[in-house]
């Protein structure tokens, strides 16, 4: 696993053996994603938030490309440790590391980001709730996008807020965008 470009580009990130649900985004569809976000979003100083952080290697990249304010949260008590040791080797700073579910999270959240992120492990059986809730308590700040990996079983074309699809054979990522109040 390495971070593609920016700052941090060209270093290698090795997760540990033994992850438990978790499963690294492939660098050929984490490359794909970048290419797309790159002609959508200016990566300098937006406020990010990376659902289910995994091992970081999405917020590693969005750090890299000079995203200021990044937030992670990850329940896991392994990966939250290996996320925590990159971001003091990887020295990002504007960082907060959350230790908790996911959903518990989305429940209080009340703030506003220029890219959210999900990774969730594709065996989820609640996946199709996060793009319901996200959209809904209207956590993406305007020209902001929300994407949600997932494999081709799982179809959001249907749901409030949806505006792409990309495939990368096993590995799907759905963009969403904040819906138009007027549109509503």
């Amino acid at each position: 696993m390495r971070i593609i470009s920016g700052t941090l580009g060209g270093r290698r990130i090795n997760p540990p053996t033994n992850m438990p649900l978790t499963r690294p985004t492939t660098d050929i569809a984490k490359s794909g994603l970048f290419n797309i976000l790159q002609n959508k979003i200016d990566f300098e100083d937006i406020k990010t938030l990376d659902l289910f952080g995994g091992t970081g290697c999405i917020s590693y990249e969005l750090a890299s490309r000079g995203a200021d304010d990044l937030t992670i949260v990850e329940k896991d008590n392994a990966m939250f440790s290996f996320i925590k040791k990159n971001i003091e080797i990887l020295k990002i700073e504007n960082t907060k590391l959350l230790k908790m579910d996911v959903f518990s999270y989305l429940k209080t959240c009340n703030e506003q980001f220029d890219f959210i992120f999900a990774g969730p492990p594709y065996a989820l059986g609640t996946i199709d709730e996060l793009p319901k809730i996200i959209i809904e308590q209207n956590l993406i700040a305007d020209d902001g996008f929300f994407v949600l990996e997932h494999t081709p079983r799982n179809a959001y074309e249907k749901f409030k807020g949806f505006s792409f699809v990309r495939n990368y054979g096993t590995t799907l990522f759905s963009f969403f965008e904040p819906l138009n109040p007027e549109v509503e």
